[in-house]
């Protein structure tokens, strides 16, 4: 028997997702809008989940989760800075 023994990544990734629905339905309206954003986070990291072969996919969505969280983080710190200098440029 020839062939693949294991999903392409992209398809399997959006049967993990779904696989969150129920949880996403008993989330607030807004909150959903959160959890869609996260799991676009997941989406736009797929090329690197799938060269990473680990074996549970929601590994890959949360360290996805956890570099674009890492990434607004490092923009609002660098903001705060700017701002600080200009406040301090006005004293």
């Amino acid at each position: 028997m020839c062939g693949r023994t294991v999903p392409s990544f992209r398809p399997a990734l959006e049967h993990e997702i779904e696989s969150w629905k129920d949880y996403k339905r008993a989330l607030r309206p807004e909150d959903q809008k959160i959890f869609d954003k996260l799991m676009n986070f997941a989406r736009i990291h797929a090329d690197a989940g799938s060269l990473s072969a680990r074996p549970m996919l929601s590994e890959i969505l949360f360290i996805s989760f956890a570099i674009e969280q890492e990434k607004k983080i490092g923009l609002l710190e660098k903001k705060i800075i700017e701002i600080e200098e200009i406040i301090k440029g006005k004293e």
